[in-house]
């Protein structure tokens, strides 16, 4: 009989019911192997999960050799034996980690991989206090706590993010070596800055998979430090991060005006930094930018490279939504695609939160994706939003209108659809935008802002003297309003 085809539940039943004999129905039995729960039995490897480090010792020394005997019966003399010890991860949210350890041997203590799983249950820390680090434990293996949704092959690279992804692939394929050390990706709120730094994490992990990754965010961060120092356990805190060979801070302007947090982050940087190791931070601002953080922090930041992700073109937008719908095996007509991506221009995660509500209406309401269903939930989710109107959104507007394609406003030509197009976008985009003359030029066929001027003086002209000009620019106000 294969060991392998056994039940892991029979054979640790097997192993206690010898135990029971050896200890008799005694309160020993029930303190110290009743709570004991088998978790799996690979190539002769029993897995055993006990509630605390406190637990595992007192059975290592105790009860080693009854074990040990235990196991050799039962499994042969190849058997061996793993402890997991769950312990409350508070410091982490409500993610408990397992220390697994390779052998019932104390000799064999110095080498356990201790993995941070999210999916254990919660239990209670009265035992280990310290959630950081184990007495006696020189290497351990913690969970990075990346998404493996936020990979590179899911990043879509466009003018808007090309350095800062370029940059980040650059730092993942060669951590801590290269010039861009820290690496600094900054961009206001849905524009990417935590896709890119997970895709990072996650490439680093593909190519070096011994490396330890760890992504936190800075609130958590401080979180943790809080807890540490409640605890009188600052130190192990320290010695914990400084086991990282990758660190993934996000939104480090959570820290702003945290003194004692900042100190304490500067002292692990400094380390990391100085060994090697790679930093890579995320921030809403430039670090010129930042305020409310200590100048010896900023000026470690400017170490390495500052990359800003910017707000996506409408190509690149075009690009996010079709990607999004590959993965999910959607199809949907391209004239969505494109209502979608020139309606919701400032926001990648928007622009995905809109596709998602558009993907549910029609799965709950039993309805075909058209353009008219796109506009009435876009109509909705827009009067729920601050959103923007765009110069690429007026020019989509415009174009149709006119049946001419929206590079043709671009263009030098002179024929006079194109012209009327061009100068109307040029009009809506002063009247609606923020945009100055030398930005709406530039996007309307690299014209200067003297053109512009031109081009809203003639608009302006006809709707005087053109009731049907009139008619035809208020009707396109409109559209574009919507």
């Amino acid at each position: 009989m294969l060991i392998m085809e056994r039940n892991y539940k029979e054979v640790w039943a097997n192993c206690l019911n010898v135990i029971k004999d050896n200890l008799g129905n005694s309160q020993s039995f029930k303190t110290w192997f009743e709570p004991i729960k088998p978790v799996k039995l690979e190539n002769k490897v029993l897995t055993i999960q006990v509630p605390s480090q406190f637990f595992y010792e007192w059975l290592e020394e105790h009860y080693i050799g009854l074990i040990k005997k235990t196991i050799k019966k039962e499994l042969g003399v190849e058997g061996r034996l793993e402890y997991s010890i769950v312990m409350d991860n508070s410091s982490f949210g409500n993610a408990p980690f397992t220390i697994n350890l390779p052998t019932a041997n104390k000799n064999a203590v110095q080498n356990p991989a201790v993995t941070m799983p999210i999916d254990i249950n919660k239990n209670s820390s009265k035992d280990i206090p310290n959630p950081f680090i184990i007495p006696g434990l020189k290497k351990i293996k913690i969970h990075s706590q990346l998404n493996d949704n936020y990979s590179f092959d899911n990043f879509i690279e466009g003018d808007c993010n090309r350095l800062a992804r370029s940059a980040g692939f650059a730092v993942a394929e060669n951590p801590g070596k290269t010039a861009f050390n820290p690496l600094l990706l900054y961009s206001t709120v849905g524009l990417g800055k935590t896709h890119l730094s997970h895709a990072i994490g996650i490439q680093v992990k593909n190519i070096f998979p011994d490396k330890t990754v760890l992504y936190v965010g800075a609130e958590q961060f401080a979180s943790q430090y809080i807890d540490s120092v409640r605890n009188n356990n600052q130190n192990d805190f320290i010695h914990f991060y400084q086991m990282i060979d990758v660190l993934i801070i996000d939104d480090i302007q959570f820290l702003s005006g945290k003194e004692k947090t900042q100190d304490i982050f500067f002292h692990i940087f400094n380390y990391l930094h100085q060994k090697g190791k790679q930093i890579v931070i995320t921030s809403d601002k430039a670090p010129v930018e930042m305020t409310g953080m200590e100048p010896r922090l900023i000026s470690r930041f400017k170490w390495g490279l500052s990359a800003d992700l910017q707000i996506p073109n409408i190509e690149t937008r075009i690009a996010i939504l079709q990607k999004r719908l590959y993965n999910d095996g959607i199809d949907m007509p391209d004239e969505v695609i494109e209502y979608l991506a020139y309606s919701i221009n400032t926001n990648i995660r928007e622009l995905e939160g809109v596709l998602i509500s558009l993907l549910a209406q029609s799965s709950l309401n039993k309805k075909i994706i058209t353009l008219d269903l796109a506009k009435q939930m876009i109509d909705k989710f827009v009067k729920n939003t601050s959103r923007d109107i765009s110069i690429d959104f007026i020019q989509k507007i415009v174009c149709d209108y006119f049946g001419i394609p929206v590079d043709r406003i671009s263009s030098k030509t002179r024929k006079r659809e194109v012209v009327q197009a061009r100068q109307l976008a040029m009009y809506f985009s002063k009247k609606l935008t923020k945009s100055s003359l030398a930005s709406i030029g530039l996007q309307c066929g690299n014209k200067d802002h003297a053109t512009v001027l031109h081009a809203c003086r003639t608009v302006n002209n006809l709707i005087e003297t053109d009731k049907k000009y009139k008619s035809n620019v208020d009707e396109l106000e409109k559209k574009i309003k919507i």
